[in-house]
């Protein structure tokens, strides 16, 4: 049904779009899209260095514990001979 749009018709909706609303509030609301839309790539971004940053406190953790057992288990050898 609305799928045969031409390129008059998109101009003629374009137009009546423009004088109900007025240049300045349209391009208010551009300008508020445009800040809603760089604050959500903001967020993800965001969300993505909290998650590389928490995989290398993972990794980080990981080699301490096996630092530690490591340690642990030399501990105990040298108990044992003794």
């Amino acid at each position: 049904m609305f799928s045969k749009f031409g390129m008059w018709e998109l101009i003629i909706i374009l137009v009546i779009i423009l004088l109900l609303f007025g240049t300045k509030k349209l391009r208010n609301a551009g300008g508020d899209v445009g800040a809603a839309f760089k604050n959500f790539k903001k967020a993800f971004k965001d969300e993505d260095d909290k998650k590389e940053e928490t995989s290398h406190l993972n990794d980080n953790r990981d080699n301490t514990t096996q630092d530690a057992n490591f340690s642990e288990s030399k501990d105990t050898d040298s108990n044992k001979k003794s």
